[in-house]
């Protein structure tokens, strides 16, 4: 099977995994937005931004480096997994004794018990890190989607039950407890690599001198990511960190939905050609290019029928997250292009390169954050954008210098994505005037995504009908063979 075959393959398997796991992660978040209120979800975003900030650590970025190695030894695989369990342990007995701390700093006693027990993710994620690294290099992400549908579904399960029970907060840590655990053996009783006790000091430093770049990334993008919330817990609390926090939750599922399909693929497979710059360049137009098709819409697309979704989905009760969603879903658009000029420079052996972006970036953001929180949630997803578009041009520099792409071919390649999503969005709005008060919510929004839709299907058809063409062939491709399919 060629690397294309591959690709497309993992790419379609890839898509099953994110889209399927994310469409009933949606829904269980759903569910459980309408049984609990904002405190809660505010109080284990600030559970999870400790959490987060020491899962760094975990495997030193190994993952990665075993992904990216032209040539694997076992040694590398056993010292990696000695070193993410030995770690996860560790971090264990850590978190529970800090997490006093942390609860003293915000003042919030019920995070201390909250925080403890979510430690235990920590053993799951050891036990993970290499079984999941080496069935990304070699491209068996059906496991990926079988792990991420039955561990989805599981701690789901377990989550709404517990609400259902009157457990309240409790309900979301047994959600993640459950699907830390479900998710680990999921990947052990599917792969069929076991460690060894082959810990080499050579075969660390090896590891090492990659992944200590994706551990400073990892560092500096924890608080690029996550001092917005850290920040809004400390300063206006829990409640308004919860309203800000499902905005930005969705922001998250979104690109995860349309970008992380490609980009689980992108790094195997540029990593692959990454001695042959004609070729990954032409993969990076081709990448960046059908990622635009389809988030330049999505996103646009939510900045105008904000209310309408969060009234739908959530209930009244979360329509102070409107606001904060329209502003995140301008980051959105950026990200979603933007993430695979991060991908190339890890291909290509530059993790240091990436770091050193972040590092400016996320000094940049944190200034933002401290300064715009005195004015509310609104102002600091505010900040969150316009940092990020003015660091923007500083990839495509470096990208520039390792493949040597055209920043005009780059630029005009979104030229008529965007045009057909702003004709989609004034045809939106101008059914907003005319119907708005004369349906119901639901009816309306179902009339909006239908005009939506087809009314970029359209423009994009007219406007290049080649790249249509090329998109729906794309598309075909990466569905399973059928009776219908030839």
């Amino acid at each position: 099977m060629s690397l294309r075959q591959k690709a497309i393959r993992g790419a379609m398997w890839s898509a099953l995994e994110k889209w399927g796991a994310q469409l009933v992660s949606m829904v269980i978040f759903l569910l459980l937005a309408r049984l609990l209120g904002a405190e809660a979800f505010g109080l284990v975003a600030l559970a999870n931004v400790f959490m987060y900030f020491m899962q760094i650590f975990l495997d030193q970025g190994f993952a990665q480096a075993i992904i990216q190695r032209d040539e694997l030894e076992p040694e590398h695989l056993d010292t990696a997994f000695w070193t993410s369990v030995l770690m996860g342990g560790l971090f264990l007995l850590i978190v529970f004794a800090g997490a006093k701390a942390v609860a003293n700093f915000y003042n919030e006693p019920e995070l201390l018990p909250i925080i403890r027990w979510m430690s235990i993710s920590f053993l799951f994620a050891g036990l993970s890190s290499v079984q999941s690294a080496i069935l990304q290099r070699n491209m068996q992400f059906k496991i990926f989607a079988a792990r991420s549908l039955v561990a989805t579904a599981t701690c789901g399960i377990a989550g709404i039950g517990a609400a259902l029970m009157g457990l309240g907060v409790w309900s979301l840590v047994i959600k993640e407890i459950v699907f830390g655990f479900s998710g680990a053996v999921m990947l052990w009783s599917a792969s069929s690599w076991r460690p060894g006790f082959n810990f080499s000091l050579q075969h660390f430093r090896e590891l090492f001198s990659f992944g200590v770049n994706i551990l400073g990334f990892n560092f500096l993008d924890f608080f690029n990511r996550r001092s917005d919330d850290l920040l809004i817990g400390y300063f206006l609390g829990t409640v308004a960190l919860g309203y800000y926090s499902v905005a930005y939750r969705l922001l998250l599922t979104m690109i995860k939905l349309l970008t992380t399909v490609t980009a689980q693929v992108a790094l195997p497979t540029f990593s692959r050609i990454q001695k042959e710059p004609e070729k990954l360049r032409r993969a990076f137009y081709k990448t960046t290019l059908y990622t635009s098709l389809i988030s330049f819409p999505a996103f646009l697309g939510v900045m105008v029928l904000a209310p309408e979704l969060i009234q739908i989905l959530f209930g009244a009760d979360w329509l102070p997250s409107v606001s904060v969603m329209r502003i995140l879903a301008l980051i959105g658009i950026l990200q979603s292009i933007q993430y695979f000029a991060s991908t190339v420079l890890l291909a290509m052996n530059k993790p240091f390169w990436r770091l050193r972006v972040i590092f400016l970036l996320t000094i940049f953001n944190i200034l933002g954050f401290f300064v715009a929180v005195q004015w509310g949630i609104n102002a600091v997803a505010a900040s969150y954008v316009i940092c990020g578009y003015l660091f923007s041009p500083v990839f495509l520099v470096l990208i520039k210098k390792l493949i040597g792409i055209d920043y005009k071919r780059y630029s005009m390649q979104y030229v008529k994505p965007l045009f057909s999503s702003l004709v989609m969005v004034t045809l939106i709005m101008a059914m907003k005037l005319v119907i708005h008060n004369y349906v119901g919510v639901s009816t309306a929004l179902f009339i909006y995504l239908s005009v939506g839709v087809l009314s970029y299907g359209i423009s994009i058809s007219i406007c290049s009908p080649t790249l249509f063409k090329k998109a729906y062939g794309l598309t075909l491709s990466l569905l399973p063979a059928t009776g219908f399919r030839r």
